[in-house]
């Protein structure tokens, strides 16, 4: 049986989500135009929406009204 590996994270989704997207970010600025720069900025505006997406599902928001 195989063992699985166990990794506790200790940054949240969103924080790793939005680091992701500085860098890509960063590294598109140094990529001449094109469809690799393209690309680095499609991924980072995902990894964007994915986070403010997180934390709108975890946020209390609306709750079912008490009787």
């Amino acid at each position: 049986m195989k063992l699985r590996r166990r990794v506790k994270q200790t940054v949240s989704l969103e924080e790793r989500l939005i680091n992701e997207a500085k860098s890509l970010r960063e590294a598109a600025a140094l990529l001449p135009p094109g469809a690799v720069r393209e690309a680095a900025l499609r991924k980072a505006r995902r990894a964007e929406i994915t986070a403010r997406l997180s934390e709108w599902l975890r946020s209390p928001g609306l709750k079912a009204p008490q009787q």
